[in-house]
């Protein structure tokens, strides 16, 4: 018998979805509490059966053997065996191909059976007709990785993804096809994903679509199964699944008896926006709502998003999100584990996985014991009775290696202020639309118009600009005057009024309309308008003089940018010149070298000392940063930037950056990330590690790949103060075996990871 008992706050089951809240619910359960991760195998399109072949490179015809996947109403079946799946997101184009086996490798430790990543349409297409899998873009060279560590692939292709990607991961070029509407019934575009949050706005075309979806996958006859996200009418024999945080409590299950309980998205923590705080997840969290799901919903298969999530390198993030995607999930955005969850669990797959036979075969059974507890049984003739132990912590930290702040080795382009209006990419009496002019090739978009001034007895004029872009940055005459941004949340447009100093006569208005990524998702995005609509100039009392239909010039990108001259072709072209003093001037290029770090660890930038802007290693595109934009604790959203191996080169190294706002290049740093500090605890009565062969149990500490254990700060036998991370007398009790420093040195130092039995005999005794 496997049994479920959890204590359920009853009050809060179906309240909206707030980490605070679920934390509590977690530190009031006494849970089994296990965290699943699962999803299918290659998750291409699905057959009638719900049945897949799917080919191995080892015996068989040809050097393959064929394993067959079906599913029923509990659990996806793999060669005729029920399975309960554990599976992680980690998407190839957020990380690199020198990456790739570290993390799958992992993954796999960490109890997964599957990896799971969409297909990002806009990358392998960015121009119509023309195909890039190359790179990070070498799709079957992931997969490829991903089944050498004897793991199994979902695939969610889309093509539209959303995954707080620019447009969703559709190629801009589609907004260029006759008559299309996005994300609808309509001949030029269909595919899907996630529709159920804008089928209605598509009215009486938005279920037809999604019969057609279904029709469509199932008439392909690859064999694979095909799961529709958050699809609760997912037509029959496609698998409707959740995704959220806590599917145990929001998912309204199968929507037919043949069907097995699937979660595709258990949010590890939610994706970062500019002007927000992180929000984390513990692993107590985590792990409340997967045995809840298992519980309450038969669940079978349930997916991390994300396990890896990365780093959304160049110009890929959708609006106001992050460079760095996902850091608090299992593997950080450097690849390392991020301690405790990872570890935590790890266990949790253990258990889960011993008592996957009366969970997936056993009858099931539920009892209500009050207004706070209810239990969950799954019974067979075999009994199992699983426990959760102790978990290792770690601290990751920074290391500076190398500080930037040698004046002359920095070079400056300032990026020219476009005054004429000769020369124009595109000129009109009207306000240009942002993405439809640049094709989204670029963030930014000129307006430029001339003003004739006549002062009229009035010496001061303000200036109003409404803009539906990210940012805006104005200048008169080549000065800055001054700059509005928007927020993720907040109004749709943004509103910039400025007092401004006018010359009698002709004068110049440039206005920078600035993208902080694109949309990812919601109705009609091809209809979606952004950048300046309004622009007036006040002058005292007198009636504002709107200049919406005046001759407007629109240069598409920064001229440097345009001529790249973060590449070394384009650099060699520009006119760098020397610092001669530091200036926090807005919309200069900055140029230096950098040796790369010694070793493996991951390396970052801190650009905590810059406004906003994109930085470039050797030609790479690192992602856009923006550290001026501080949240409501006054903190940056994200001040380090993560520099791959991939990128670097074993010398010199080039760095190029845009600085939009204003920063001080001189205090950037070039850092290294690892996992200084371990600590765990555990006591005599503790269960066992699943995963160990002792029968007694052991607190265990391990140090991530290269790395060796070389002090031992703090170790006590005996009643240590609960929870404290320090180290000397502070956190020890009144009971405490003096030999404990000697026997874990004796066990630790030198080695990378070590594991002592807590037994009395093991320290002389007890104290």
């Amino acid at each position: 018998m496997f049994i479920f008992f959890s204590i359920i706050k009853k009050s809060l089951a179906g309240s909206s979805p707030r980490l605070q809240s679920r934390e509590k619910m977690a530190d009031a359960a006494a849970v089994i509490t296990v965290v699943l991760m699962g999803t299918l195998m290659a998750r291409s399109p699905s057959a009638a059966a719900g049945r897949v072949w799917v080919e191995e490179e080892e015996g068989g015809q040809n050097g393959t053997a064929r394993r067959e996947v079906t599913y029923d109403g509990r659990a996806l079946i793999l060669d005729g065996t029920k399975r309960m799946l554990f599976s992680g997101d980690i998407h190839y184009p957020r990380s690199t191909p020198e990456m790739w086996p570290r993390l799958a490798e992992n993954a796999r430790n960490g109890g997964l059976d599957v990896i799971q990543t969409y297909v990002f349409w806009n990358v392998h297409e960015p121009v119509q007709g023309q195909y890039n899998f190359e790179g990070r873009y070498d799709l079957v060279k992931f997969i490829r990785e991903v089944q050498a560590q004897g793991l199994y692939v979902s695939l969610r292709i889309g093509p539209f993804v959303e995954s707080e990607w620019k447009y969703g991961a559709l190629p801009f070029w589609l907004r260029g096809v006759p008559n299309i509407t996005f994300r609808s019934n309509n001949e030029p575009f269909k595919i899907e994903n996630e529709y159920k949050l804008v089928e209605a706005a598509f009215h009486s075309r938005g279920p037809p679509y999604v019969q057609w979806a279904a029709a469509m996958a199932v008439n392909l006859q690859t064999g694979v199964p095909w799961m529709m996200c958050k699809q609760d009418d997912a037509p029959d024999p496609i698998i409707n699944t959740c995704n959220g945080l806590i599917c145990g409590e929001t998912f309204l299950g199968p929507n037919s008896l043949n069907k097995p309980a699937l979660w595709t998205e258990n949010w590890t923590s939610r994706y970062p926006l500019y002007g927000q705080d992180p929000r984390f997840r513990s692993a107590a969290d985590l792990a409340f709502a997967v045995a809840l799901f298992i519980a309450r919903k038969n669940g079978s298969f349930v997916n991390y998003y994300m396990y890896h999530g990365g780093t959304n390198f160049g110009r890929f993030a959708s609006s106001y999100v992050t460079t760095s995607y996902y850091d608090g999930a299992p593997l950080d955005e450097y690849g390392l584990i991020w301690q405790s969850t990872w570890s935590h669990l790890r266990e949790l797959h253990a258990a889960v996985k011993q008592s996957e036979e009366p969970l997936l075969s056993g009858a099931y059974t539920n009892y209500s014991f009050g207004q706070q507890q209810e239990g969950h049984v799954f019974e067979t003739e075999s009994n199992c009775v699983a426990f959760l132990i102790n978990a290792q912590h770690g601290l990751r930290t920074a290391q500076v290696v190398q500080t930037l702040n040698g004046v002359d080795s920095w070079k400056i382009f300032k990026e020219p202020i476009p005054l004429a209006i000769n020369n124009a990419t595109h000129t009109g009496n009207r306000l240009f639309e942002h993405l439809s002019t640049t094709k989204d090739e670029t963030d930014y978009l000129w307006y430029i118009a001339g003003y004739d001034y006549r002062s009229n007895g009035y010496r001061q004029a303000v200036l109003h600009a409404e803009s539906q872009a990210h940012l805006l940055h104005a200048y008169i005459n080549n000065d800055y005057v001054g700059t509005v941004h928007g927020s993720h949340d907040g109004p749709r447009s943004i509103i910039l009024k400025t007092p401004i100093t006018l010359r009698e006569g002709p004068n110049s208005i440039s206005l920078l309309s600035v993208m902080v990524g694109s949309p990812d998702s919601g109705a009609y995005m091809e209809r979606r308008t952004f950048g300046v609509r309004k622009v007036s100039i006040q002058q005292g009392h007198r009636k504002s003089h709107s200049l919406n239909n005046e001759l407007w010039k629109h240069q598409v990108g920064l001229s440097g940018e345009m001529n790249k001259i973060y590449t070394p072709e384009g650099s060699s072209r520009a006119q760098w010149t020397a610092i001669d003093k530091p200036m926090p001037l807005p919309l200069i290029w900055y140029k230096t070298t950098f040796d790369a770090p010694w070793g493996s660890d991951p390396v970052t930038l801190n650009l905590s000392s810059m406004g906003k802007g994109e930085v470039w290693i050797n030609g790479e595109s690192i992602g856009r940063y923006w550290v001026s934009y501080k949240t409501p604790n006054g903190q940056p959203s994200q001040s380090l930037y993560h520099i791959p191996q991939y990128f670097l080169r074993p010398g010199e190294n080039t760095l190029v950056l845009i600085e939009e706002m204003g920063g001080d290049p001189l205090q950037i740093t070039v850092n290294t990330m690892s996992v200084t500090r371990v600590y765990s605890s555990v006591n005599e009565l503790s269960t066992p590690s699943l995963l160990s062969r002792k029968k007694h149990p052991a607190v265990r500490l391990r140090c991530q790949q290269g790395k060796h254990i070389t002090d031992i700060e703090f170790a006590s036998y005996g009643n240590p103060v609960e929870g404290c991370r320090g180290s000397g007398s502070s956190c020890l009790g009144s009971c405490h075996a003096e030999t404990t420093e000697f026997v874990i040195k004796d066990a630790c130092l030198g080695r990378r990871k070590c594991a002592i039995p807590v037994r009395p005999a093991k320290f002389g005794g007890d104290p």
